[in-house]
């Protein structure tokens, strides 16, 4: 028995002896070995990368299935083959015999390239690794679906910030979820189906304490900021309209008397809030707990669906702060900071009006967007010297805020600072959220979160008032709506 199992060990390595099953045999402990570094680089890095987990649980395990398919077609191979040979024939030309000098030296060859094969496995994981971290990643290899969220971030004030310090979450649990978020991008890229455009609201991110706290820190105070915003009508003159703003930001200090916009984020209190659409633009319900633990509810009158359904969200940074690297200028606000800045020249007859109406137009690519806007600007101004310029600047906003093949531009993406294209702080503050007894919530007139300094055109901006003056809106009393009735960032009259 001992010798028929022998022959039996002999003839299974025999047939194992040829260069194919070898080869498979490399790569197998190639991809164990890379899918062993992989996952200590991953486990044991700061961030749980996603895409990570793309490359350690889908592409290694395919090359290791690789290298075993290799081996058993070798084995398969060498069996049929020395069943076709007779005894006493020569060996197989491709099978593995240390008896002849040439297979000896070719595999002393082979083992010194596996060597290096897998110094370069090793080294290959460990960029792969760093590149799988690295913005270009995130935002270039997946090119179509991410191209908005990348162009937008590389002009923001986090362009220096990477992805994943703000997008994947550390722990256990985050690790896990990371993974299988990674692996059904990657099914969904393959598969071409993913969502145009794509969307996402606050309370699927990572909460502020674990991302945005880590810089910008609740208890700092920062008082009141100075910001002006200029405007040009959509008029023939182009009429400069700008506004001063002094803005209440206060801090989330409990020591400091001062309130401000940040007071909604104060450790001393508690806000939470349900919504009801995806983009949390719909809030019909808040619940606010003071210092003390009075708790508060405030509900809107003309929602009518049942709040018993909605789930309960606690307010933090990134519920008004929700574009802060992704934000999709509208065309108006685009073209009103080129007038500003002189890249569009304010004094060729109504350009604000027909550049916003340029940029707005119905495209299907952006091939076709670059090329109408082009003939649209020169139609418009035929005999205009400066008009080279002006297509130029237009294309340049285009390229940054408009993206036709994901559908996606300032309208799917709602941006909740302040409350003129976006309801914003009026989704809560907008005097139909009432208490039991009635009380509307605070902070429904202008002056609650900031003074108007100055307003109007340039003479007029040199008329500060400490004060602050009344909003004065050109067509009617301001507080007869909100904002975004007629202020859509596209074009209209502003």
């Amino acid at each position: 028995m001992s010798d028929h199992h022998s022959v039996g060990r002999l003839s299974i390595r025999r047939l194992v002896r040829n260069w194919i099953s070898l080869a498979g045999a490399l790569l197998v402990v190639s991809s164990i070995f890379a899918f062993l570094l992989l996952l200590a680089l991953d486990v044991l890095s700061q961030h749980g990368n996603p895409y990570m987990g793309i490359v350690a649980y889908v592409v290694t395990p395919g090359f290791l299935f690789l290298g075993i398919a290799l081996v058993i077609l070798g084995v398969w191979l060498q069996y049929r083959q020395e069943r076709r040979v007779s005894p006493g024939a020569p060996p197989i030309t491709w099978s593995i015999d240390l008896k002849r000098p040439r297979d000896r030296k070719i595999l002393g060859f082979f083992f010194s390239a596996s060597v290096l094969f897998l110094l370069l496995t090793a080294i290959g994981s460990y960029q792969t690794f760093q590149y799988t971290e690295s913005v270009q990643f995130c935002g270039q290899v997946c090119h179509v679906p991410m191209e908005p969220q990348h162009v937008s971030y590389l002009r923001s004030p986090h362009a220096r910030v990477d992805c994943v310090e703000c997008h994947v979450g550390s722990g256990a649990a985050a690790y896990v979820k990371t993974k299988i978020n990674g692996m059904r991008q990657l099914y969904h890229l393959a598969m071409n189906d993913f969502p145009r455009p794509i969307t996402m609201n606050s309370t699927t991110l990572r909460p502020a304490r674990e991302t945005c706290e880590h810089c910008h820190w609740p208890q700092k105070f920062s008082g009141g900021l100075d910001k002006t915003f200029h405007h040009y009508l959509s008029d023939e003159k182009n009429t400069p309209f700008s506004v001063r703003l002094l803005l209440q930001v206060g801090g989330g200090d409990p020591r400091r008397p001062e309130q401000g916009i940040h007071w909604h984020t104060d450790a001393t209190h508690k806000v939470e809030y349900s919504y009801a659409d995806d983009q949390q633009q719909v809030i019909p319900w808040v619940r606010v707990t003071d210092a003390k633990g009075k708790i508060t509810e405030f509900k809107d009158s003309d929602f009518k669906g049942d709040l018993k359904k909605l789930s309960v969200h606690t307010m933090d940074c990134i519920d008004c702060h929700n574009r802060p690297s992704h934000n999709l200028l509208p065309p108006n606000e685009a073209v009103d900071r080129a007038m500003a800045e002189g890249l569009i020249d304010s004094s060729i007859p109504s350009v604000k009006a027909n550049v916003v109406a340029a940029l707005t137009g119905t495209y299907t690519n952006r091939e076709e967007a670059l090329k109408k806007i082009e003939a649209t600007l020169r139609a418009n101004y035929p005999n205009e010297p400066k008009v080279a310029a002006v297509i130029a600047e237009t294309k340049s906003i285009y390229n940054a805020n408009f993206f036709p093949e994901m559908k996606a531009d300032w309208r799917v993406y709602p941006n909740n600072i302040g409350h003129k294209i976006w309801n914003g702080c009026f989704r809560c503050h907008d005097g139909k959220h009432k208490s039991s007894d009635g009380k509307a919530m605070k902070a429904t007139d202008c002056n609650s979160c900031h003074l108007i300094l100055a307003q109007g055109g340039n003479a007029d901006m040199l008329k500060l008032n400490a004060k602050g003056y009344d909003f004065v809106h050109i067509d009617a009393p301001y507080a007869e709506f909100s904002c975004n009735d007629c202020h859509t960032g596209g074009a209209q009259k502003q």
